[in-house]
């Protein structure tokens, strides 16, 4: 309860502008609670929502039309590259290729016949009994066929690739997905719902987003994307049940493009999967860690940020505040931040109210405890003044 007082009575005090507020508060109104800085351990983790796919997740589509006679693996099997998954039924296939190969002979039984009809003609042609226009005809002829025959190879190769494609195999290997069709479902290449998904579960992306100012401060803190990517920390995947995964993973890609209606940039971690606990489709949290040990630790509410940078406001021997830029990782839990530059230790900062604050006031500084017992008793004091009231 006291620091839910706390907390409503700093709103009041934020906004509080008359003396009399000031006056029911019982306190100077440049008191402002101060500390000292120090260092110690950081442990903070920033969490990002995700969204979990298989490293290939590859769509099985029919590529000829016919209805499934055959289906050889179920929902979640696991199968190799090249492995059969289907059958459509391959009557009509059959057929067309009996009916290409036959096209194929009657071709190469025509060029043998004009072979014959061309070697007469040029003996003819020999004894000058035919013309040479008769001659010149016949080869022509036969140069028609030859090219018949090599459309009538191709009409068989064409049969014969669309009667392989009613077994429908594995591209790659991996977990089976959904099955929508079963059989005696008509399917083809029109189909909208692929037969199902192969998906290769041997590693998993978990993809999620960052902002655009987040990415910055860090590739600006780096030097540029690559090297952030390099730099970036092992990271971990917060499971749906609340539970991290067994293993960690890594920062593996950064988007090229930002999303112009979030302003955010979509990443990629990876992380192993031996034991198939990831399944594509599913969803989690990457958390970036952060440990440091003797790391200044800062609350964000004492800082001010402008134009992108932070400020905090130190105390002087004299008790007057000056604005001190500092730099902080780009890492943070959204209540502290790692101080890299500004701040050293036994620095005052003022870590309350720093909005009211301007360059050179001199302040009269209290303990974070001491401004929680001034609002507390304010609190008090308001309610009492309103009791009469609301009776």
């Amino acid at each position: 309860m006291k620091k839910i007082a706390y907390l409503f009575a700093l709103g009041l005090t934020l906004t509080a502008c008359s003396s009399k507020k000031q006056q029911m508060m019982g306190a100077d109104n440049n008191e402002f609670a101060v500390e000292t800085v120090e260092t110690g351990a950081a442990d903070l983790s920033t969490t990002y929502p995700a969204t979990i796919r298989g490293v290939q997740d590859v769509e099985i589509r029919a590529k000829v039309s016919g209805n499934i006679v055959r289906q050889l693996v179920d929902e979640g099997d696991f199968v190799k590259a090249g492995q059969v998954l289907f059958v459509i039924d391959p009557t009509q296939y059959k057929a067309a290729v009996d009916q290409a190969r036959a096209a194929v002979k009657s071709a190469q039984t025509a060029i043998k016949t004009q072979q014959l009809t061309v070697n007469n003609k040029r003996a003819l042609r020999q004894k000058e009994i035919v013309s040479q226009y008769d001659l010149e005809v016949a080869e022509n002829q036969l140069q028609t066929l030859r090219s018949q025959l090599e459309q009538a190879k191709a009409a068989l190769a064409n049969a014969n690739d669309q009667l392989s494609f009613c077994t429908v195999r594995a591209t790659s290997s991996g977990v089976i997905g959904t099955i929508p069709y079963r059989v005696g479902a008509l399917v083809g290449p029109s189909t909208q719902e692929p037969l199902t998904v192969v998906s290769n579960l041997s590693q998993m992306y978990a993809y999620f987003s960052m902002t655009e100012k987040q990415l910055l401060d860090m590739t600006r803190t780096s030097g540029g994307i690559e090297a952030a990517i390099r730099e970036m920390p092992a990271v971990s995947l917060v499971l749906a049940d609340g539970t991290t995964y067994e293993r960690q993973g890594k920062v593996s890609a950064v988007s090229g493009v930002a999303d112009v209606a979030t302003g955010s940039v979509k990443m990629r971690a990876t992380f192993d999967n031996p034991h198939q606990i990831l399944r594509s489709g599913t969803t989690g949290q990457v958390s970036f860690p952060v440990n440091k040990s003797n790391a200044i630790l800062v609350q964000q509410k004492s800082t001010v940020e402008i134009q992108n940078k932070k400020f905090v406001y130190l105390v002087d021997k004299n008790n007057k505040v000056h604005s001190t830029e500092i730099e902080v990782m780009p890492q943070n839990d959204g209540q502290n931040y790692i101080v890299t530059k500004g701040l050293s230790v036994g620095d005052r900062i003022v870590v309350e109210g720093v909005n009211k604050l301007k360059n050179d006031m001199q302040i009269k500084p209290i303990t974070p405890e001491q401004s929680a017992k001034q609002l507390e008793k304010s609190m008090d004091h308001m309610a009492k003044k309103k009791m009469p009231g609301q009776d």
